[in-house]
């Protein structure tokens, strides 16, 4: 990303031209700032409330935050770039701010007290993000856990006695994974576990959500018939032999379908695409089947 390292102003930025403002001893409500800073525990909706406060007190017209694999941004990216990094004994942010105009000795320590308020409500809020995502997503995979598979089919099948879209269930199983295990080891069958998922990953749509629910046992619930949920499958099924890191280990799956009928439970759903799992490790593995009943 590219930064103007120039203090030209754009139009609506004149009004920091004007001498009251820089003149201006800013008579901040922290209780107020505080309050709002910790009224969300979304680390995105922080970060943006503290932008928003900054814009109304300081010529800060942007400010960005990158933090292991999330981006925080807020506002525009033009103008003066000024680094800082924010700092308690525990968090530590490294902030990277867009000025309209340099700031004055009254402007920067306002920037301080307004960063040292930061610290909290956005740590505390990253946290809560970071344990609200262990709690639903399987810590091996990066895939979705059975915890959130359970809320997430109770949303689809609701939405589907909606008359809103049709949605189908698709149960997979790795074929002879126990004697992958026993032969090779368990860091070897974790491997194939993480491969598989980003297999799986690249394999559905935008619109569907994939699942680890136990050991080597996968779900996918697909948005649309078993025509649409047929589709997928073959995908798995073609993408394997192109996979180096499964073929190694000569992977194989079986997969089975099965769409939704009006008002069934999720538990009776899963019972018939797990049926027609079997059917397809019955019909020599490596296939898959769709449900009958």
């Amino acid at each position: 990303m590219d930064f103007a390292s120039t203090s030209e102003l754009y139009p609506e930025d004149y009004w920091y031209r004007s001498d009251a403002y820089l003149n201006m001893d800013l008579e901040l409500d922290l209780v107020q700032v505080i309050q709002q800073l910790h009224g969300s525990l979304d680390p995105r909706t922080v970060f943006a409330c503290f932008g928003k406060i900054l814009g109304q007190q300081l010529p800060v017209k942007g400010l960005q935050l990158t933090l292991e694999k999330q981006k925080f941004v807020w506002g525009r990216h033009y103008g003066i770039e000024l680094q800082r990094t924010i700092a308690d004994k525990q968090d530590q942010f490294n902030m990277t701010y867009q000025l309209a105009m340099p700031l004055s000795k009254t402007q920067t320590a306002t920037l301080n007290r307004l960063e040292a308020i930061l610290i909290q409500p956005l740590s505390n809020a990253i946290k809560y993000q970071n344990m609200s995502k262990q709690a639903m997503f399987d810590s091996l995979t990066g895939l979705g856990n059975r915890y959130y598979y359970t809320q997430a089919i109770s949303t689809a099948l609701a939405r589907a006695n909606r008359h809103q879209g049709k949605v189908s269930l698709v149960v997979i199983d790795l074929d002879k994974f126990k004697q992958l295990n026993d032969i090779y080891g368990h860091k070897a069958g974790d491997y194939v576990l993480v491969e598989f998922a980003e297999l799986i990953n690249e394999a559905i749509r935008n619109t569907d959500q994939a699942f680890r629910v136990g050991g080597d046992e996968f779900v996918i619930i697909a948005q649309g018939d078993t025509q649409a949920a047929e589709i997928v499958c073959q995908r798995i099924i073609d993408m394997m032999p192109k996979h180096a890191q499964l073929t190694e280990y000569d992977i194989q799956c079986s997969l089975g379908i099965a769409e939704a009928i009006p008002e069934q439970h999720a538990d009776n759903l899963y019972d018939r695409a797990d049926k027609a799992m079997y059917a397809a490790k019955a019909a020599g593995r490596n296939c898959y089947r769709i449900s009958e009943g």
